[in-house]
């Protein structure tokens, strides 16, 4: 056994194909199966269910995948905290972060970081949470920023609180809401919502306050530029964090909008 098995093993579970697998990890479908055989080989028993559609592990299989990312994990964290000890002058940092956090959080966080280390190459990716999660269970980045909501309560994933940012909607100059003096939740829900990708907990507190079932927003992108463009040229309500666009608002180009009865707990979006 060895730790690039317990890669694989951690694929599958993630992609639940092995075809998926296998192309996520870069090698072939069937060098993959082997590896995960082999493995089953070891241990002495079977870990993926292949009789169920959904390749789900066996109870032994669960096992071992809690073990296998707890073992990869600290590998990763152990070669990291070396190299920064010996080679802080040198390396690569590899990182991602939601759509809001970087339009001014991460790049004044770089910026500051190359000046104190030219040396060190760094690369971010922008994503929404879901997929940056399944980018560190691969390891392909050490860390990311995102809501700290849908992992502080999951063991496989350490957390580190970051200062709260405000959530806010904004709209265009002009929107049909800037008449009313008063506006209630209700009045959100007669026009578009444009976000990025919503946390669950914050997606089922908007699912309540539309007495829906659940709740889809009408418009969802990860490139935040793109999507406060969508807002400047339609009646759609954006959300995000204040500090992603605080210079588009001081400039008047955005209009805050403030809702009489809106949770304290969705005020915090990332």
């Amino acid at each position: 056994m060895d730790l690039r098995q317990l890669r694989y093993f951690i694929a599958l579970d993630e992609h639940r194909s092995f075809v998926r697998a296998a192309e996520a990890m870069g090698i072939t479908q069937p060098a993959f199966s082997r590896s995960i055989q082999g493995l089953e080989h070891e241990f002495g028993c079977v870990l993926v269910d292949r009789g169920n559609k959904d390749l789900r592990p066996t109870p032994e299989g669960l096992v071992v995948l809690q073990h296998a990312r707890s073992l990869v994990q600290g590998a990763a964290l152990l070669s990291s905290e070396v190299t920064q000890m010996t080679k802080l002058d040198a390396g690569e940092l590899r990182f991602g972060c939601g759509p809001a956090p970087a339009v001014k959080l991460v790049p004044d966080a770089v910026a500051q970081f190359i000046n104190a280390h030219p040396k060190v190459r760094t690369c971010f990716e922008v994503d929404n949470w879901e997929k940056l999660s399944r980018a560190l269970n691969r390891e392909e980045i050490e860390f990311f920023i995102a809501d700290i909501r849908h992992f502080e309560s999951d063991p496989n994933f350490q957390t580190q609180a970051l200062t709260p940012k405000r959530g806010v909607f904004f709209c265009r100059p002009g929107h049909p809401l800037l008449a009313k003096e008063s506006l209630s939740t209700n009045d959100m829900f007669d026009y578009p919502l444009a976000t990025t990708m919503i946390p669950p907990g914050i997606r089922k507190l908007l699912a309540n306050l539309s007495g829906r079932v659940d709740f889809s927003p009408s418009i969802q992108t990860e490139h935040f530029p793109a999507l406060v463009k969508v807002v400047l040229q339609s009646n759609a309500i954006g959300v995000g964090t204040e500090e992603a666009f605080i210079e588009d608002v001081a400039q008047g180009s955005l209009v805050l909008l403030h809702w009489r009865n809106l949770p304290q707990n969705i005020e915090s979006m990332n």
